[in-house]
């Protein structure tokens, strides 16, 4: 009787909702978007320490071709005895430049172009969807080979301004869309009635309910932006003398690394670039927790459930323990 009770006071502890603030606490500290930004601040350290740390220079050769890895190259070397490892370490922040360059250019015009189009109206309305219309039909990519074919020197900073400018659109159509359902609201309206000028009222009562909105815009132009350029490199359109992990599978491919069995080549590059999209997934999956109320209560409800499962009580009726163990 003793361990039933016991069990009761735990299922009751277990199943009891906890505080608003430990809750609150608690979905910072368990989510998904704790191990993405880990990933995250991983790979951003990477980039900032990785041309000081990588041990030997990217494009030194030298004599030892094709070894797989070892105490002295951790990653293996290429076909001329370049070192892998130093070539992914150097290569970490041409990515993450162009991808957050280019996630913060469109976040900044899809806020300034979506909002404003959403909360005056009429024929600034109008000329701003047309805009974003245009837009929207314009290719990204074709667009920077295009580009990249014509500048003899395409940098990160031009590629990502291109990418930036190219989809930058979609963004806008989304804040609009949320901003059409704000403006009419009681606390907007209040302000108007109070004399608040029109842009107090954007910036003050519209854009911090879109705050979880403009995040994950930010977060899809950032992977998007990362897949172009490593796609623009590993195809040759960018240029190859810049190190990043397109380049470096544009080397093996260029070379057969798959058909000589030099895996170490490509693979430490793919799962890099699996990772650092993962973690970005994750980041744009808790925003969408935060946001949509939905999501949290589901989620907290299979846990009770597993709760329940696993601390079944022995429920008390008029019969005797040998009868319910019989």
């Amino acid at each position: 009787m003793a361990v039933t009770a016991a069990a009761e006071v735990a299922v009751t502890d277990a199943t009891e909702p906890p505080a608003p603030g430990r809750r609150r606490l608690r979905f910072l500290r368990g989510r998904k978007t704790v191990v993405g930004l880990g990933i995250l601040a991983f790979f951003a350290v990477i980039a900032v320490i990785g041309p000081w740390i990588a041990p030997y220079d990217p494009d030194a050769m030298s004599d030892a071709l094709l070894q797989p890895p070892s105490g002295a190259h951790w990653f293996g070397t290429t076909h001329t005895g370049q070192d892998v490892l130093s070539q992914i370490l150097v290569g970490t922040r041409g990515v993450l430049v162009v991808g957050f360059v280019a996630g913060i250019l469109a976040t900044v015009l899809s806020v300034l172009i979506g909002v404003s189009a959403g909360f005056l109206g009429g024929t600034a309305d109008e000329l701003l969807s047309l805009l974003s219309n245009v837009f929207l039909v314009i290719p990204g990519l074709p667009l920077i080979i295009i580009i990249a074919s014509l500048v003899s020197d395409a940098g990160d900073l031009l590629i990502a301004a291109v990418i930036a400018f190219t989809s930058w659109a979609w963004g806008a159509r989304v804040l609009r869309a949320q901003t059409l359902s704000l403006r009419r609201r009681d606390y907007v309206e209040a302000a108007r009635a109070t004399g608040e000028p029109t842009w107090r009222i954007i910036l003050f009562e519209v854009l911090p309910n879109l705050t979880a909105v403009i995040a994950s815009g930010f977060v899809g132009t950032v992977v998007f932006a990362i897949l172009s350029e490593i796609t623009l490199a590993f195809i040759g359109v960018a240029d190859i003398s810049d190190w990043n992990w397109g380049t470096v599978l544009f080397w093996a491919q260029s070379n057969q690394a798959l058909a000589q069995g030099a895996w170490w080549w490509f693979v430490p590059a793919g799962l890099c670039i699996a990772l650092l999209g993962m973690s970005l997934g994750l980041i744009n999956f808790g925003i969408d927790e935060f946001v949509n109320p939905r999501l949290r209560t589901e989620a907290g409800a299979s846990r009770k459930v597993r709760m329940r499962v696993g601390f079944t009580p022995v429920a008390r009726t008029g019969t005797s323990e040998k009868e319910t163990r019989s």
